[in-house]
């Protein structure tokens, strides 16, 4: 089989957009993008305030509610059928549930070949970049340092504390069929 999707699956600021930007430029075949920071973009502003939708707390933590969980569903469930139709696709995504999280996409992937990778990093790191970018809430890198990872079996992981992005695109498209 040929690879179809690479999910990416790490806490905030471990450098998984970066890498899926590298991925894009490596990898042969041309490869959409798709993340969690994209399908929050994609929602009504309405969904960060309202009850059921995400929240983001002072400290970095991170609620979920319901009608998040079932338009997150339908956007993972569209992107599936954009592989099946012969669309490459590339997700960043974060698993604040952890091994829950990843039997939610396996439950729509049945028949795609899936690469899936693990992108660690320090939470000192992480938390140090989470300043710098300026755009997030601090203490969700240290947060999701971990947690993310909690039960996930991947088929590859990467460390961005030490390593560029580029060469961990380039790990993993030395996996890709």
């Amino acid at each position: 089989m040929t690879t179809q999707m690479i999910i990416l699956n790490g806490g905030s600021s471990s450098g998984k957009s970066g890498i899926v930007r590298c991925l894009q430029a490596e990898l042969p075949d041309q490869w959409l993008a798709f993340g969690a920071d994209s399908l929050i973009d994609a929602m009504p502003a309405r969904m960060q305030t309202a009850e059921g939708g995400i929240e983001f707390a002072a400290d970095g933590g991170v609620s979920i509610g319901e009608d998040f969980r079932a338009l997150e569903q339908a956007w993972a469930q569209g992107v599936v059928t954009m592989a099946r139709a012969g669309a490459r696709i590339l997700i960043d995504d974060i698993f604040l549930g952890g091994a829950a999280s990843q039997r939610r996409w396996e439950k729509l992937l049945d028949g795609v070949d899936v690469l899936w990778v693990g992108v660690r990093c320090d939470s000192a790191v992480a938390a140090g970049r989470e300043i710098a970018r300026g755009d997030r809430i601090r203490g969700m890198a240290e947060a999701q340092a971990d947690l993310v990872h909690e039960g996930v079996r991947y088929d590859l992981e990467v460390d961005t504390t030490h390593t560029e992005s580029l060469t961990c695109a380039r790990t993993i498209a030395a996996h890709i069929d």
